[in-house]
C-alpha cells in the first residue's frame, strides 16, 4: 500500500474540513474553487513554501523533515492518531523480505491464548492487525459471533474477521443497534492500520474486498477517517439475551505484531451484568473451556 495517492487524498480531505475563519485567516470573496483551505493558505499556516507543500501533497515528500510534518499537522489541526497516520504515509516502511509476518497464518502467543481461555466471567478475544479473530473464550465467541463455529479462528479458510462480519454478515449487523457508529470506528481503525502496515498484502486485499462488496464501506473509506478507539462502550442487541451495554478495552499486546486483546465488562448490578451471566450460563455447556487452546506455533514461526 505504498501509494502516494493515499497521502494526497489524506491531506486533501483534511484541508477540506477547515475554513479560513477556523484558523484565523481572512477569506476574500465568496467563490472558492475548492472546499476548505487552499494549498497556499495551508502552506502559509505551516510556514513552508507553496511549492514544498504541493510536492508533499503530491506524494513527493519522502525526505520531508519531522519539523515540517509537525508544522503541517498543527496547521491541519490533526489529532494524535491523524498525526501518526500522516507520518506513516509520508515515510512508508520498507517491505519485509520473504514470507514475513504480514503473509503467514498468524497466531496469538500461547500465553495470550491461555489467559483468554482462563477468563470465564468476561467476553475476551485476541485480534490481529486486520481485525481477524486469533482466539476467543466461550463468552467472547457467544457475544461476538455465536452463529459461527467456535473453532473457526484456528482455520485459515474461514477465520472470522470482525470488519468483514460487520459489513457483510447480516447477523453481525443486527448485533449492533448503533451500526453506523460501529462502522465508522471500524473503518477509522483500518485506515490507521493501513498506514502502519503498508506492506501488508492481506490487509490491502481485505480493504479491496470490502470496498467492492459494501457501498457503505466504500463511502466511509473515501472520507479517510483515522482513529484508534482503545476503550469505550458498545451497545449490543444480542439474539439470545437482548440488550447489552458493555464497556470495552482494546489492549495492545507488547510485541510489534499489531495484535490486541479485546475485553468486555458490564457495570456491577446492571441489567447488562445479569445479561452476561445468562449468556455464560447458556453458552458454556456448548463449549469446552479450552476453546482457545495454548497451541504452540509450528517450528520456524
Amino acid at each position: 500500500m505504498d501509494n502516494p495517492a493515499e497521502l494526497s487524498e489524506f491531506l486533501r480531505t483534511r484541508r477540506a474540513r477547515l475554513q479560513p475563519e477556523d484558523v484565523g485567516l481572512t477569506a476574500y470573496g465568496t467563490r472558492r474553487r475548492v472546499p476548505g483551505l487552499r494549498r497556499e493558505e495551508l502552506a502559509q499556516l505551516a510556514g513552508v513554501s507553496i511549492t514544498y507543500y504541493t510536492r508533499l501533497e503530491q506524494g513527493q515528500g519522502r525526505n520531508v523533515s519531522d519539523e515540517v510534518l509537525d508544522a503541517v499537522a498543527r496547521a491541519l489541526r490533526l489529532d494524535a492518531d491523524e498525526h501518526a497516520h500522516l507520518r506513516n504515509l509520508a515515510r512508508p516502511g520498507r517491505p519485509a523480505k520473504g514470507r514475513g509476518a504480514a503473509e503467514r497464518f498468524e497466531r496469538a502467543r500461547p500465553a495470550v491464548r491461555q489467559l483468554i481461555a482462563a477468563m470465564t466471567d468476561v467476553p475476551a478475544a485476541a485480534v490481529g492487525r486486520r481485525n481477524e479473530v486469533l482466539a476467543w473464550n466461550p463468552l467472547g465467541h457467544a457475544l461476538l459471533a455465536g452463529h459461527l463455529d467456535a473453532a473457526a479462528p484456528e482455520r485459515a479458510a474461514d477465520r472470522p474477521n470482525l470488519s468483514r462480519l460487520l459489513f457483510l454478515d447480516p447477523r453481525t449487523r443486527a448485533l449492533y443497534p448503533r451500526w453506523e457508529t460501529e462502522a465508522r470506528a471500524q473503518v477509522a481503525f483500518l485506515r490507521l492500520a493501513a498506514g502502519r502496515h503498508q506492506e501488508d498484502r492481506q490487509l490491502a486485499e481485505l480493504i479491496g474486498e470490502l470496498s467492492m462488496k459494501s457501498a457503505e464501506f466504500a463511502e466511509l473509506w473515501s472520507r479517510h477517517p483515522v482513529h484508534d478507539c482503545l476503550f469505550g462502550r458498545k451497545e449490543f442487541h444480542h439474539p439470545v439475551v437482548g440488550e447489552l451495554s458493555l464497556d470495552f478495552e482494546a489492549l495492545p499486546l507488547p510485541e510489534a505484531s499489531g495484535h490486541r486483546m479485546l475485553l468486555f465488562s458490564a457495570a456491577p448490578g446492571s441489567p447488562s451484568e445479569a445479561g452476561l451471566r445468562l449468556l455464560a450460563a447458556v453458552s458454556f455447556p456448548r463449549h469446552e473451556l479450552t476453546a482457545a487452546p495454548a497451541v504452540s506455533p509450528p517450528a520456524g514461526e
